[in-house]
């Protein structure tokens, strides 16, 4: 009996010590830098002349220096960014989606590009704007939309048509003009198109994720 009650201390000990180790230290690519988790090394206000410096206020404001992300990496081009903080405001908060749709918008294009670092943005914000499980599930893992409602149905069916075919049929564009109206298709491919666009940069340049944000969109 004591035998067996000192080998059981002796495997807790060791399945503690085991437990304490230190994570596996994280390694980047040898381009990427440490900081901005990009090949672009962290950029700051005084990096920028006069009307940069005014474009970044107008972004940045009072908030902490970018690091990582799409503000970070679009100041290197402060009129594009801009630009681009422009259009992203409008689209998310003016435009007439609904926030819900537009998340759904981002994670199908983010997807369709397997942009991991704005798709896993966006996932809990399309969860905590009401979008279903279902639905990110359905764009998540590939799957048909089935069961879905027919606006977050439309969605999908449109922007894989849009980036796998290269073509909106008939049919699919009416169906879309019926729940969506003209502006609202326009709006939609727009929110598509400008998380395709920033994605591309994130892409060449490597944009990793944060060491405390887990991967959600799953390999390929």
């Amino acid at each position: 009996m004591k035998s067996t009650w000192v080998s059981m201390v002796i495997g807790a000990l060791l399945a503690s010590g085991a437990s304490a180790q230190p994570a596996a230290e994280r390694v980047l690519p040898p381009d990427v830098h440490p900081v901005s988790l990009t090949r672009l090394p962290p950029l700051t206000r005084d990096d920028l002349d006069e009307a940069g410096k005014a474009i970044y206020d107008g972004i940045v404001k009072d908030g902490p220096a970018p690091r990582t992300g799409p503000v970070a990496l679009s100041l290197y081009s402060p009129p594009i960014a801009k630009v681009f903080d422009e259009l992203n405001t409008y689209l998310r908060s003016n435009g007439v989606l609904s926030r819900r749709h537009t998340e759904v918008a981002i994670l199908v294009a983010t997807w369709e590009i397997a942009q991991q670092y704005e798709y896993t943005a966006h996932e809990q914000a399309a969860l905590d704007f009401g979008a279903p499980q279902a639905v990110i599930d359905t764009i998540k893992f590939d799957r048909e939309p089935v069961g879905l409602s027919e606006e977050e149905t439309l969605i999908i069916r449109l922007g894989r048509a849009i980036m796998r075919d290269h073509r909106v049929e008939p049919a699919l564009y009416a169906e879309a003009e019926r729940l969506f109206g003209r502006r609202g298709i326009v709006e939609m491919v727009t929110v598509m198109g400008d998380y395709v666009m920033v994605g591309m940069i994130m892409t060449t340049i490597d944009q990793q994720l944060p060491e405390d944000r887990p991967a959600r969109l799953p390999p390929r």
